[in-house]
Protein backbone atom coordinates (compact mmCIF):
# COMPACT_ATOMS: atom_id res chain seq x y z
CA UNK A 1 0.00 0.00 0.00
CA UNK A 2 1.47 3.50 -0.74
CA UNK A 3 2.22 5.99 1.76
CA UNK A 4 -0.37 8.24 2.89
CA UNK A 5 0.85 11.86 2.22
CA UNK A 6 0.98 13.96 5.11
CA UNK A 7 -2.02 16.57 5.41
CA UNK A 8 -1.21 20.39 4.31
CA UNK A 9 -1.30 22.58 6.59
CA UNK A 10 -4.04 24.84 6.57
CA UNK A 11 -4.34 27.62 4.08
CA UNK A 12 -6.41 30.62 6.10
CA UNK A 13 -3.23 31.54 8.37
CA UNK A 14 -1.11 31.62 5.11
CA UNK A 15 -3.76 33.71 3.23
CA UNK A 16 -4.23 36.21 6.04
CA UNK A 17 -0.31 36.62 6.45
CA UNK A 18 1.22 36.81 3.02
CA UNK A 19 -2.19 39.39 2.61
CA UNK A 20 -0.86 41.39 5.58
CA UNK A 21 2.64 41.31 4.12
CA UNK A 22 1.41 42.96 0.44
CA UNK A 23 -0.97 45.53 2.65
CA UNK A 24 2.39 46.35 4.83
CA UNK A 25 4.16 46.87 1.36
CA UNK A 26 1.83 48.97 -0.07
CA UNK A 27 1.36 51.09 2.61
CA UNK A 28 4.71 52.01 2.32
CA UNK A 29 5.64 51.89 -1.07
CA UNK A 30 2.29 54.68 -1.65
CA UNK A 31 3.44 56.63 1.34
CA UNK A 32 5.68 59.03 -0.26
CA UNK A 33 2.93 59.92 -3.34
CA UNK A 34 0.68 60.11 -0.57
CA UNK A 35 2.72 62.34 1.91
CA UNK A 36 4.30 64.31 -1.14
CA UNK A 37 2.57 67.79 -0.45
CA UNK A 38 3.34 68.44 2.88
CA UNK A 39 6.68 66.82 2.63
CA UNK A 40 7.96 68.87 -0.23
CA UNK A 41 8.56 65.82 -2.70
CA UNK A 42 7.86 67.20 -6.19
CA UNK A 43 6.87 65.03 -9.26
CA UNK A 44 10.70 64.07 -10.08
CA UNK A 45 11.60 63.58 -6.27
CA UNK A 46 8.68 60.91 -6.21
CA UNK A 47 9.81 59.73 -9.50
CA UNK A 48 13.07 58.64 -8.44
CA UNK A 49 11.33 57.21 -5.08
CA UNK A 50 9.45 55.08 -7.06
CA UNK A 51 11.83 54.32 -10.19
CA UNK A 52 14.74 53.07 -8.09
CA UNK A 53 12.37 51.12 -5.92
CA UNK A 54 11.00 49.59 -8.95
CA UNK A 55 14.17 49.12 -10.46
CA UNK A 56 15.47 47.21 -7.57
CA UNK A 57 12.54 45.09 -7.27
CA UNK A 58 12.30 43.94 -10.88
CA UNK A 59 15.60 41.97 -9.81
CA UNK A 60 14.60 41.46 -6.64
CA UNK A 61 11.43 40.05 -7.98
CA UNK A 62 13.26 37.26 -9.92
CA UNK A 63 15.05 36.44 -7.17
CA UNK A 64 12.27 36.14 -5.33
CA UNK A 65 10.89 32.61 -6.17
CA UNK A 66 14.44 30.95 -5.70
CA UNK A 67 14.81 32.39 -2.36
CA UNK A 68 11.55 30.80 -1.14
CA UNK A 69 12.39 27.47 -2.50
CA UNK A 70 15.40 27.83 -0.48
CA UNK A 71 15.06 29.75 2.29
CA UNK A 72 10.73 29.31 2.70
CA UNK A 73 8.13 32.46 1.71
CA UNK A 74 7.42 33.30 5.39
CA UNK A 75 11.41 33.58 6.20
CA UNK A 76 11.23 36.04 2.77
CA UNK A 77 7.87 37.49 4.42
CA UNK A 78 10.29 38.46 7.24
CA UNK A 79 13.16 39.85 5.35
CA UNK A 80 10.68 42.03 3.15
CA UNK A 81 8.96 43.35 6.64
CA UNK A 82 12.41 44.46 7.96
CA UNK A 83 12.97 46.02 4.54
CA UNK A 84 10.04 48.42 4.71
CA UNK A 85 10.68 49.32 8.40
CA UNK A 86 14.20 50.40 6.83
CA UNK A 87 12.88 52.38 4.08
CA UNK A 88 10.56 54.43 6.10
CA UNK A 89 13.63 55.28 8.16
CA UNK A 90 15.32 56.27 5.01
CA UNK A 91 12.54 58.31 4.26
CA UNK A 92 12.04 60.65 7.57
CA UNK A 93 15.54 62.32 6.29
CA UNK A 94 13.59 64.39 3.95
CA UNK A 95 12.64 65.12 1.02
CA UNK A 96 16.28 65.30 -0.95
CA UNK A 97 17.18 62.69 -3.35
CA UNK A 98 19.88 61.04 -1.09
CA UNK A 99 16.69 60.19 1.21
CA UNK A 100 14.55 59.13 -1.40
CA UNK A 101 17.12 57.46 -3.55
CA UNK A 102 17.86 55.20 0.37
CA UNK A 103 14.43 54.77 0.85
CA UNK A 104 13.69 53.31 -2.98
CA UNK A 105 16.36 50.93 -2.70
CA UNK A 106 15.08 49.38 0.80
CA UNK A 107 11.17 49.44 -0.60
CA UNK A 108 12.46 47.51 -3.95
CA UNK A 109 14.23 44.69 -1.59
CA UNK A 110 11.19 44.27 0.37
CA UNK A 111 8.12 44.93 -3.03
CA UNK A 112 10.25 42.63 -5.17
CA UNK A 113 10.18 38.85 -3.11
CA UNK A 114 7.11 39.40 -1.30
CA UNK A 115 4.87 38.07 -4.54
CA UNK A 116 6.94 35.08 -5.63
CA UNK A 117 7.24 34.16 -1.96
CA UNK A 118 3.00 34.27 -1.78
CA UNK A 119 2.41 32.82 -5.08
CA UNK A 120 5.18 29.74 -4.02
CA UNK A 121 3.48 28.97 -1.13
CA UNK A 122 -0.10 29.88 -1.42
CA UNK A 123 0.51 27.80 -4.94
CA UNK A 124 1.32 24.60 -3.06
CA UNK A 125 -1.46 24.93 -0.82
CA UNK A 126 -4.76 25.96 -2.68
CA UNK A 127 -7.19 23.69 -5.04
CA UNK A 128 -6.50 24.77 -8.95
CA UNK A 129 -10.08 25.45 -9.30
CA UNK A 130 -9.86 27.75 -6.07
CA UNK A 131 -7.11 29.47 -7.28
CA UNK A 132 -8.38 32.46 -8.87
CA UNK A 133 -10.10 33.68 -5.93
CA UNK A 134 -7.55 32.47 -3.25
CA UNK A 135 -5.14 34.45 -5.08
CA UNK A 136 -7.64 38.03 -5.96
CA UNK A 137 -8.49 37.31 -2.19
CA UNK A 138 -4.15 37.51 -0.94
CA UNK A 139 -4.09 40.59 -3.70
CA UNK A 140 -6.35 43.16 -1.82
CA UNK A 141 -4.02 43.10 0.77
CA UNK A 142 -2.16 45.90 -1.92
CA UNK A 143 -5.67 47.81 -1.44
CA UNK A 144 -6.23 47.57 2.26
CA UNK A 145 -2.82 49.06 2.65
CA UNK A 146 -3.17 52.34 -0.11
CA UNK A 147 -6.46 53.03 1.33
CA UNK A 148 -5.02 52.51 4.68
CA UNK A 149 -2.66 54.97 4.01
CA UNK A 150 -4.69 57.67 1.54
CA UNK A 151 -7.27 57.93 4.53
CA UNK A 152 -4.85 58.37 7.66
CA UNK A 153 -1.52 59.41 6.20
CA UNK A 154 -2.28 62.64 5.07
CA UNK A 155 -5.03 63.46 8.41
CA UNK A 156 -1.88 62.53 10.31
CA UNK A 157 0.41 64.83 8.72
CA UNK A 158 -2.16 67.55 8.29
CA UNK A 159 -2.61 67.32 12.68
CA UNK A 160 1.43 66.48 13.22
CA UNK A 161 4.87 66.40 11.55
CA UNK A 162 4.41 64.14 8.31
CA UNK A 163 7.23 62.14 9.30
CA UNK A 164 5.21 60.86 12.20
CA UNK A 165 3.36 58.23 9.16
CA UNK A 166 6.83 56.86 8.20
CA UNK A 167 7.45 55.87 11.65
CA UNK A 168 4.09 54.40 12.48
CA UNK A 169 4.66 52.83 9.68
CA UNK A 170 7.80 50.97 10.07
CA UNK A 171 6.65 50.60 13.71
CA UNK A 172 3.95 47.97 12.43
CA UNK A 173 6.74 46.22 10.07
CA UNK A 174 9.06 45.87 12.74
CA UNK A 175 5.57 44.52 14.80
CA UNK A 176 5.50 42.01 11.81
CA UNK A 177 8.26 40.19 11.77
CA UNK A 178 7.71 37.55 14.85
CA UNK A 179 3.87 36.77 13.57
CA UNK A 180 5.65 35.81 10.25
CA UNK A 181 8.35 33.83 11.89
CA UNK A 182 5.87 32.09 14.24
CA UNK A 183 4.36 30.79 10.93
CA UNK A 184 7.02 29.70 9.51
CA UNK A 185 7.81 26.21 11.04
CA UNK A 186 4.72 25.25 9.53
CA UNK A 187 4.58 26.58 6.65
CA UNK A 188 8.09 26.80 4.73
CA UNK A 189 9.10 23.32 5.22
CA UNK A 190 6.65 22.64 1.92
CA UNK A 191 8.46 25.34 -0.27
CA UNK A 192 12.13 25.19 0.74
CA UNK A 193 12.47 21.98 -1.81
CA UNK A 194 10.23 23.65 -4.77
CA UNK A 195 13.10 25.18 -6.28
CA UNK A 196 16.08 22.86 -6.01
CA UNK A 197 19.04 23.66 -8.67
CA UNK A 198 16.21 26.00 -9.88
CA UNK A 199 18.31 29.55 -10.73
CA UNK A 200 18.26 32.33 -11.72
CA UNK A 201 18.93 31.57 -15.55
CA UNK A 202 16.60 28.96 -15.63
CA UNK A 203 13.98 31.48 -14.81
CA UNK A 204 15.15 33.58 -17.67
CA UNK A 205 15.01 30.59 -19.33
CA UNK A 206 11.50 29.61 -18.89
CA UNK A 207 10.40 33.04 -20.14
CA UNK A 208 12.18 33.21 -22.99
CA UNK A 209 10.60 29.57 -23.96
CA UNK A 210 7.39 30.09 -22.75
CA UNK A 211 5.39 32.06 -25.45
CA UNK A 212 2.09 32.22 -22.98
CA UNK A 213 4.21 33.45 -19.80
CA UNK A 214 6.49 35.71 -22.69
CA UNK A 215 2.78 37.19 -23.61
CA UNK A 216 2.04 37.74 -20.31
CA UNK A 217 4.74 39.51 -19.10
CA UNK A 218 4.51 42.26 -21.47
CA UNK A 219 1.03 42.94 -21.03
CA UNK A 220 1.96 43.82 -17.14
CA UNK A 221 4.22 46.30 -18.72
CA UNK A 222 1.47 48.94 -19.01
CA UNK A 223 -0.79 47.21 -16.65
CA UNK A 224 1.45 47.81 -14.11
CA UNK A 225 2.39 51.59 -15.19
CA UNK A 226 -1.36 52.19 -15.03
CA UNK A 227 -2.24 50.95 -12.00
CA UNK A 228 0.80 53.57 -10.92
CA UNK A 229 -0.62 56.75 -12.70
CA UNK A 230 -3.63 56.05 -9.97
CA UNK A 231 -1.52 54.72 -6.91
CA UNK A 232 1.71 56.32 -7.05
CA UNK A 233 0.61 60.02 -9.02
CA UNK A 234 -3.11 61.37 -8.58
CA UNK A 235 -2.40 63.00 -5.22
CA UNK A 236 0.24 64.92 -7.27
CA UNK A 237 -1.88 65.09 -10.56
CA UNK A 238 -5.29 66.09 -8.26
CA UNK A 239 -3.90 69.13 -6.45
CA UNK A 240 -1.26 70.42 -8.86
CA UNK A 241 -3.40 70.24 -12.06
CA UNK A 242 -7.25 69.10 -10.64
CA UNK A 243 -7.30 72.10 -7.96
CA UNK A 244 -8.25 69.62 -5.36
CA UNK A 245 -7.01 70.12 -1.42
CA UNK A 246 -4.87 67.24 0.00
CA UNK A 247 -7.57 65.63 2.12
CA UNK A 248 -9.95 66.03 -0.73
CA UNK A 249 -6.64 64.21 -3.27
CA UNK A 250 -6.66 61.59 -0.94
CA UNK A 251 -10.39 60.88 -0.23
CA UNK A 252 -10.84 60.94 -4.20
CA UNK A 253 -7.64 58.22 -4.49
CA UNK A 254 -9.21 56.08 -1.25
CA UNK A 255 -12.34 56.18 -4.10
CA UNK A 256 -10.12 54.42 -6.53
CA UNK A 257 -8.39 52.15 -4.15
CA UNK A 258 -11.90 50.43 -2.74
CA UNK A 259 -13.17 50.22 -6.14
CA UNK A 260 -9.11 48.51 -7.09
CA UNK A 261 -10.69 46.18 -3.86
CA UNK A 262 -13.79 45.09 -4.84
CA UNK A 263 -12.37 44.66 -8.29
CA UNK A 264 -9.84 41.98 -7.05
CA UNK A 265 -12.41 40.05 -5.20
CA UNK A 266 -15.48 40.59 -7.66
CA UNK A 267 -12.90 39.71 -10.94
CA UNK A 268 -12.13 36.26 -8.63
CA UNK A 269 -15.63 35.68 -8.60
CA UNK A 270 -16.07 36.11 -12.09
CA UNK A 271 -12.96 34.55 -13.14
CA UNK A 272 -13.36 31.29 -11.29
CA UNK A 273 -17.37 31.06 -12.31
CA UNK A 274 -18.08 32.68 -15.75
CA UNK A 275 -15.15 33.66 -17.68
CA UNK A 276 -11.49 32.04 -18.39
CA UNK A 277 -8.76 34.38 -17.01
CA UNK A 278 -6.83 35.17 -19.73
CA UNK A 279 -10.27 36.39 -21.55
CA UNK A 280 -11.08 38.84 -18.52
CA UNK A 281 -6.96 39.98 -18.27
CA UNK A 282 -7.40 41.39 -21.57
CA UNK A 283 -10.88 43.03 -20.86
CA UNK A 284 -9.17 44.45 -18.09
CA UNK A 285 -6.59 45.99 -20.50
CA UNK A 286 -9.12 47.56 -22.15
CA UNK A 287 -10.99 48.97 -19.18
CA UNK A 288 -8.16 50.91 -17.61
CA UNK A 289 -7.59 52.48 -20.44
CA UNK A 290 -10.67 53.95 -20.79
CA UNK A 291 -10.90 55.59 -17.29
CA UNK A 292 -7.32 56.61 -17.82
CA UNK A 293 -8.07 58.71 -21.02
CA UNK A 294 -11.24 59.79 -19.27
CA UNK A 295 -9.58 61.13 -16.15
CA UNK A 296 -6.28 62.24 -18.32
CA UNK A 297 -9.19 64.74 -21.05
CA UNK A 298 -11.90 65.51 -18.47
CA UNK A 299 -10.85 65.08 -15.12
CA UNK A 300 -10.62 69.05 -14.15
CA UNK A 301 -14.36 69.17 -15.44
CA UNK A 302 -15.97 66.22 -13.25
CA UNK A 303 -17.41 67.53 -10.39
CA UNK A 304 -16.14 65.49 -6.95
CA UNK A 305 -18.54 63.22 -6.92
CA UNK A 306 -17.96 61.93 -10.56
CA UNK A 307 -14.17 62.37 -10.56
CA UNK A 308 -14.77 59.84 -6.90
CA UNK A 309 -16.77 57.50 -9.53
CA UNK A 310 -14.07 57.55 -12.14
CA UNK A 311 -11.08 56.88 -9.97
CA UNK A 312 -13.78 53.94 -8.80
CA UNK A 313 -13.76 52.65 -12.27
CA UNK A 314 -9.99 53.42 -12.66
CA UNK A 315 -9.17 51.45 -9.41
CA UNK A 316 -11.70 48.69 -10.60
CA UNK A 317 -9.39 47.99 -13.52
CA UNK A 318 -6.19 48.97 -13.01
CA UNK A 319 -6.11 48.04 -9.16
CA UNK A 320 -7.76 44.88 -9.58
CA UNK A 321 -6.25 42.60 -12.35
CA UNK A 322 -3.43 41.19 -10.29
CA UNK A 323 -4.91 38.42 -8.69
CA UNK A 324 -6.68 37.06 -12.04
CA UNK A 325 -2.90 37.74 -13.50
CA UNK A 326 -1.14 35.77 -10.89
CA UNK A 327 -3.87 32.57 -10.95
CA UNK A 328 -3.38 32.60 -14.78
CA UNK A 329 0.66 32.47 -14.11
CA UNK A 330 -0.10 29.71 -11.69
CA UNK A 331 -2.04 27.83 -14.13
CA UNK A 332 0.54 27.98 -16.83
CA UNK A 333 3.39 27.45 -14.92
CA UNK A 334 5.64 24.47 -14.69
CA UNK A 335 5.17 21.70 -11.92
CA UNK A 336 6.45 23.09 -9.01
CA UNK A 337 8.07 26.16 -10.73
CA UNK A 338 4.93 28.86 -9.83
CA UNK A 339 7.54 31.00 -7.71
CA UNK A 340 9.41 30.83 -10.26
CA UNK A 341 7.53 31.85 -12.75
CA UNK A 342 5.91 34.13 -11.42
CA UNK A 343 9.18 36.09 -10.59
CA UNK A 344 10.24 35.55 -13.92
CA UNK A 345 7.09 37.42 -15.46
CA UNK A 346 6.26 40.16 -12.70
CA UNK A 347 10.12 41.35 -14.12
CA UNK A 348 7.83 42.79 -17.21
CA UNK A 349 5.62 44.22 -14.54
CA UNK A 350 8.10 45.87 -12.64
CA UNK A 351 9.69 47.06 -16.21
CA UNK A 352 6.29 48.83 -16.50
CA UNK A 353 6.63 50.30 -12.82
CA UNK A 354 10.10 52.14 -13.43
CA UNK A 355 9.22 53.23 -16.84
CA UNK A 356 5.78 54.94 -15.56
CA UNK A 357 7.29 57.69 -13.52
CA UNK A 358 10.20 58.61 -16.47
CA UNK A 359 7.03 58.56 -18.83
CA UNK A 360 4.47 61.05 -16.42
CA UNK A 361 7.43 62.92 -15.47
CA UNK A 362 8.66 63.34 -19.33
CA UNK A 363 5.26 64.19 -20.48
CA UNK A 364 4.52 66.35 -17.58
CA UNK A 365 7.85 68.44 -18.63
CA UNK A 366 6.26 68.60 -22.15
CA UNK A 367 3.02 68.95 -21.68
CA UNK A 368 1.20 67.95 -18.28
CA UNK A 369 0.49 64.30 -16.16
CA UNK A 370 -3.17 64.62 -17.59
CA UNK A 371 -1.39 64.00 -21.47
CA UNK A 372 0.38 61.05 -19.17
CA UNK A 373 -2.94 59.86 -18.08
CA UNK A 374 -4.00 59.42 -22.14
CA UNK A 375 -0.32 58.53 -22.92
CA UNK A 376 -0.04 55.38 -20.36
CA UNK A 377 -4.23 54.53 -20.97
CA UNK A 378 -3.51 53.73 -24.76
CA UNK A 379 -0.67 51.32 -24.05
CA UNK A 380 -2.92 49.57 -22.11
CA UNK A 381 -5.15 49.08 -24.50
CA UNK A 382 -2.83 48.32 -26.90
CA UNK A 383 -1.74 45.32 -24.21
CA UNK A 384 -5.79 44.42 -23.94
CA UNK A 385 -6.39 44.06 -27.26
CA UNK A 386 -2.98 41.83 -27.75
CA UNK A 387 -3.78 39.13 -24.90
CA UNK A 388 -7.56 38.97 -26.47
CA UNK A 389 -5.86 36.24 -29.52
CA UNK A 390 -4.52 34.84 -26.76
CA UNK A 391 -6.17 31.00 -26.65
CA UNK A 392 -3.92 28.35 -24.88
Amino acid sequence: MAPVPPALPPLLPALIGMTGLQALVALALFAPGVLAPRMGIDPAGLGLFTTTGFAVGMAASLCGGVLAGRLGSFRVASFCAVAVAAAMLFATLGSGAAALLAAGIAIGLACGPETPASATILGRLVREADRPMVFSVRQTGNQIGAMAGSLVLPVLAAVTDPRAGYVAIAALALACVPVFERLRPAYDPLTRSAAAGFGLGAAMRLLRDDAALRRMALAAFPYSASQLTLNGFFVVFAVTELGLGHVPAGLALAAGQAGGLAGRLGWGVVASRWMAPRRLVALLGLGMAAASVLLGLAGAALPFPLLAVTTFLFGLTASGWNGVFLAEIARLAPLGRIGEATGAVMVGGFAGLIAGPILLVAVAALSDLATGYVVVGLLAALAGLSLLGDKR
